[in-house]
């Protein structure tokens, strides 16, 4: 089974988990316990960090293989819209059923 990647926190992470270790830090509470509980919470801001920037890759590549796919639908879009295009011929039928309809209004207007 492979070994996990040790984790590093930034300074900054360091420092961040340390206030949050004294600002919940308890009366009678040692300085080691102290450490651990800051380790604790340094590690647990390292793992968002790192799953946050894994989402954010997936969302970027995500958004990658969209705009791929958007390029090709372009890509293709011409050559379907000229096939419709040439494909498509009016029909004249609804021009012969209006002249009929006329043609028969007026006839009957006229004769009777």
């Amino acid at each position: 089974m492979p070994r996990q990647q040790e984790i590093k926190p930034s300074q900054r992470t360091q420092e961040e988990a340390m206030a949050i270790a004294k600002a919940t830090q308890r009366p009678g509470q040692k300085k080691a316990e102290t450490q651990l509980i800051a380790q604790g919470i340094e590690k647990g801001i390292a793992l968002y960090k790192k799953q946050q920037k894994a989402k954010a890759r997936a969302v970027d590549k995500a958004k990658k293989q969209e705009a791929k796919a958007r390029a090709r639908v372009k890509e293709d879009e011409p050559e379907t819209l000229v096939e419709t295009m040439v494909e498509t011929k009016p029909s004249l039928l609804p021009w012969v059923l209006l002249i009929a309809s006329w043609v028969g209004f007026l006839s009957f207007y006229f004769l009777m």
